[in-house]
Formats: C-alpha cells, sequence, structure tokens
C-alpha cells in the first residue's frame, strides 16, 4: 500500500485562495457553474485527442457530465469522463491557484476598475470557489492515457493537498464536496438542479442530476439564422421568459470585430407596464463559451445599441 505524499500550499497561492473564497464571488451557488465549467472544459479536451489518438482509455464512455446529491452525508458530487489528470497535472491544476500567473492575478484585483466577474475563468481559479461552502475535496481522476493511474487530491482549502493512488477509477473526474452545514442546500437535488437550469442551461454536453438530463435546449444564438426554424426561435424565446405566447420580433445579430458577439433579442406581444400590472425592464443576459456571467449586466443593452449603429 502507497503512502499519500503531501504538498503545501505556496504562500501566495494562499493568499489567492483566500481572496477567491472570501471575497470574489459574492453568491456562493457560483462554485456549481464553476466546476461544471471545468468538467465541460475537460470533455472537450478528450474530444480533440480523440481525433488524433487511438489509444484511449475507455473510449466507450460518453461524453458527458454528472451530478450527485446526497442530502443525508451533505454531498455534492460531480463526475466528468473527460481528458482526466496525470500526478504532474494534479500538481499544476489544483495545487497551484492561478498557475497562469498569480502575482498576475493579485494586480488585476487591485487595478482601478477591474471587475471581480471579469476575472472568473481568466486566471485558472474557478475550481477553489469550492472551499466557500466545503469542508473537504477529494478529487478522484484517471488520465486518458492507458498507462495511467488512478489518483485522489484531497484538501481542505487551508494549508494544503495530498495526492494518494487510488483503485477503480475510471477516466476523468470526479469531485466529492464534503459541504459544510450551513450550506447543506446544496446537497438537495431541486436546488442543484435549479443552478444548473440558471448556469449551465447551454453547456454542449449532457448534464444530468442524479440521472435526470437538465441541460435540454442548444445555444441558438451561435448557431446560423438561416439554420434555425421559426419554431427554434419560438421555444427559445418561451424557454427564458416563462412566457406563453411567442414573440412580437425578434434580432439575431452576429459580428467579429472589434469584438466576437453573436445575440438574440426578443421583443414580447404584451407590455405589462402599459396594462398597469408592474413595472417592465429589459433583461439581457451575458453568455461567455455558453455559461451564464451575469444575468442583468449593466449598461448591456446601450453598448449593444452603439455597436448595432456603428455596424450599420
Amino acid at each position: 500500500m502507497t503512502q499519500a505524499t503531501t504538498h503545501e500550499f505556496k504562500a501566495e497561492t494562499k493568499q489567492v485562495l483566500d481572496i477567491v473564497v472570501n471575497s470574489l464571488y459574492k453568491d456562493k451557488e457560483i462554485f456549481v457553474r464553476e466546476l461544471i465549467s471545468n468538467a465541460s472544459d475537460a470533455l472537450e479536451k478528450l474530444r480533440r485527442t480523440q481525433l488524433t489518438e487511438k489509444d484511449i482509455l475507455d473510449d466507450n464512455l460518453e461524453l458527458e457530465i454528472n451530478l450527485s446529491t446526497d442530502d443525508s452525508a451533505k454531498q455534492l458530487i460531480i463526475q466528468d469522463f473527460g481528458i482526466g489528470m496525470t500526478e504532474e497535472e494534479l500538481v499544476k491544476n489544483l495545487g497551484t491557484i492561478a498557475h497562469s500567473g498569480s502575482k498576475e492575478f493579485l494586480n488585476a484585483l487591485q487595478s482601478e476598475g477591474e471587475k471581480n466577474e471579469s476575472l472568473i475563468g481568466k486566471f485558472g481559479v474557478g475550481f477553489y470557489s469550492v472551499f466557500m461552502v466545503s469542508d473537504s475535496v477529494k478529487a478522484y481522476t484517471r488520465t486518458w492515457q492507458k498507462e495511467g493511474e488512478g489518483l485522489c487530491w484531497e484538501s481542505d482549502g487551508s494549508g494544503g493537498y495530498s495526492i494518494d493512488k487510488t483503485e477503480g477509477q475510471r477516466r476523468g473526474t470526479k469531485i466529492v464536496i464534503q459541504l459544510k452545514d450551513e450550506f447543506e442546500e446544496f446537497s438537495k437535488e431541486d436546488r442543484i438542479k435549479d443552478i444548473v437550469k440558471k448556469y449551465s442551461a447551454f453547456v454542449q454536453f449532457p448534464v444530468s442530476v442524479n440521472g435526470e438530463k437538465v441541460n435540454t435546449v442548444d445555444a441558438i444564438w451561435l448557431r446560423s439564422k438561416s439554420e434555425i426554424k421559426d419554431e427554434e426561435y419560438e421555444e427559445f424565446y418561451k424557454f427564458q421568459s416563462n412566457d406563453y405566447d411567442s414573440p412580437l420580433m425578434r434580432l439575431h445579430f452576429s459580428a467579429d470585430a472589434p469584438l466576437e458577439i453573436n445575440s438574440l433579442l426578443f421583443v414580447p406581444k404584451r407590455n405589462m407596464e402599459k396594462m398597469g400590472m408592474f413595472r417592465s425592464e429589459n433583461k439581457v443576459a451575458l453568455h461567455c463559451r455558453k455559461v451564464l456571467i451575469d444575468a442583468e449586466p449593466k449598461s448591456l443593452v446601450s453598448r449593444m445599441v452603439k455597436i448595432l449603429k456603428r455596424c450599420g
């Protein structure tokens, strides 16, 4: 039986972890989005690897993301059958926070006008948001290479982490989250389903919660207008707006300069404010790589209008 190896977080890494856990994210539920995004990236890397490599471990596994809840044990498990990690990659990806540049990350946080939301995914810190809600985290993983081995990375998010060998691990990564008592809500099925639908409804791979697929609608704003039927537009509008009626009109617009933008705007038939029911606000959600970044970004509509006028 092998002995687990222990590692200490570097001082700079501890500082970044403290920021991520205590002040970077306002909404604790965001950790679910971050872990699903990481799982989706791992699946996409595996899919690209399949194009160039033939000898892949468990190549019959479906490219999907599975979440399991256990409210009696206060646990949440997120598993993907993606690229997986070697021990070296575990140390690099999970043992070194913001491995693309911890100092750059800290400088970005301190820079004038820099918003925390803009840092999400930029420095590879999303995984560590899990420590906002957990007592401990275990990441079981096995690389896609057949000569690889099963590994378990474990940490409570304080001083360091350990890596041990484990048997029976399939390709990909399984993250087991032991939740703090005050965050046991994240071990409940309905709560996790709501979070997935809110943030990750358009992830390109199937996402299931306790065996039930949750993401059932495509991100049609990324598709060409010529290949989308009116019925698909209406289905998408009703899904997003919770409206039973069809929209009055729509605008599907794409541009690649000065920024790559894919937008889909709808105008509802009914004006609730005019009918005296309630004040209606414009609502436009901002997604990046099919993941919800901001449900109501300020001034986004006015900026989009300026871009549209500029483009004619």
